[in-house]
């Protein structure tokens, strides 16, 4: 690599480097998106609320269903009573939803929907309608229950939220639980008055042996408004609930991640996104000194065979197929003799008493063990016929020298 290339590479590491410090060290925005999931800590996620449940439901175990409605209705255990929560800005059920949910509350379950709009199909079965006022300005909202065991209190809500609340409920099976107060703008202020208006915004409507208990403004059990000392107003919302199992709808929500592709996921995680832009850059710089200097391909030499283990099988298939014992035995015993010559410098051509002191004495053997072999290989040389048994032992004896 020549200096001006150096130099190239040098001022692209540098610029790569500075652009991920900046994306590290700069602040995140936040995020005002409104999600109401269980994991998000955005303002207006659900996280607080999730995690503080076990503390408002004490001793009551609580289901989170990441599936649609009907599929965890329909798979919930039916021995036991319950209470259903769902909070997101919008809810919209479909027919088949909306009739599986007012089954599990007609039979004698709780269902707490926090939501500015509550599906059609559901609010026609509890002949309800909802009204939303686009037009008032922040901190124009207070939100308050109507219980007189709870404290005459009045909750600001001032980011966020619009004036929705009931505008029509069936008064035979309602009970409204809380009203939400605003600052009233359809019509001109010719007096220039400001008086506030209320609208109710929480009710309880009887269905079957269960309850419905709806509430239009969401918001009010985000994060943001947890933290900003709203925490009583959803303590005692939710207090409503009877002490019985809870299942935490995390499906329909807002801020439900639906991944399509995974380059969709990828481009939506910082660190992933990040990883693949250095990926993509590695792999960039890669390909183009790759293409200024490509090497020989080196020839692959296949290594050869040891092939005498195959000749030493093929050679003793062959006398074990003739069943030639006595070749077997001669070849065998002279090549023990040429060992004997080659290692220990001993003359074979007449095995005597000498021939066994002498190759006990060099190999290290005892005396008895060496006499017992050649006084064998002097037998089967003297031998016209020989039997498999007498190359059995004979090659015992000499393994056993041979150790």
């Amino acid at each position: 690599m020549d200096k001006r290339s150096k130099i190239i590479l040098g001022l692209f590491l540098a610029v790569l480097i500075g652009i991920i410090v900046t994306e590290i060290v700069r602040p995140k925005p936040l995020n005002w998106r409104p999600s109401y999931t269980s994991s998000d800590k955005i303002p207006f996620g659900c996280y607080i609320l999730f995690n503080e449940l076990p503390n408002l439901f004490p001793g009551q175990k609580i289901y989170t269903t990441s599936e649609s409605l009907y599929n965890s209705l329909v798979d919930r255990d039916t021995t036991s009573a319950s209470s259903y929560i769902l909070i997101n800005d919008f809810l919209d059920l479909d027919k088949q939803e909306t009739n599986k949910l007012l089954q599990y509350v007609q039979d004698g379950n709780d269902t707490f929907i926090a939501a500015s709009n509550f599906g059609t199909y559901l609010a026609d079965t509890l002949n309800i309608e909802v009204e939303t006022q686009y037009a008032i300005k922040e901190d124009t909202v207070q939100v308050y229950l109507t219980n007189n065991s709870f404290p005459k209190q009045r909750y600001p809500l001032n980011r966020g939220v619009y004036n929705t609340h009931f505008s029509s409920v069936d008064t035979l099976n309602t009970t409204v639980l809380g009203y939400i107060s605003f600052n009233s703008e359809q019509e001109p202020l010719l007096s220039g008055s400001n008086e506030k208006t209320k609208g109710s915004n929480f009710v309880k409507v009887k269905f079957g042996k269960g309850h419905f208990y709806l509430n239009t403004t969401p918001q009010a059990f985000t994060n943001y408004y947890l933290l900003k000392g709203n925490k009583d107003y959803v303590a005692y919302a939710l207090s409503y609930l009877k002490d019985m199992d809870l299942y935490w709808d995390n499906y329909k929500k807002s801020g439900r991640i639906v991944i399509d592709s995974p380059m969709r996921f990828i481009l939506n995680q910082i660190s992933l996104k990040w990883a693949y832009y250095l990926g993509m850059a590695g792999l960039l710089i890669f390909i183009i000194f790759k293409a200024k200097r490509e090497q020989r391909i080196i020839p692959v030499i296949t290594p050869l065979e040891n092939s005498s283990i195959e000749f030493a099988k093929t050679v003793g298939g062959l006398y074990y197929e003739h069943r030639d014992f006595t070749d077997l035995i001669v070849k065998k015993i002279n090549f023990f003799l040429e060992q004997i010559r080659s290692n220990y410098h001993l003359n074979t051509e007449a095995i005597n008493e000498k021939t066994a002191r002498d190759l006990a004495s060099r190999s290290g053997k005892p005396l008895s063990e060496v006499k017992d072999l050649l006084d064998m290989i002097v037998n089967l040389k003297n031998k016209k016929y020989h039997s498999e048994q007498d190359v059995i032992q004979l090659n015992k004896k000499l393994n056993q020298f041979k150790k």
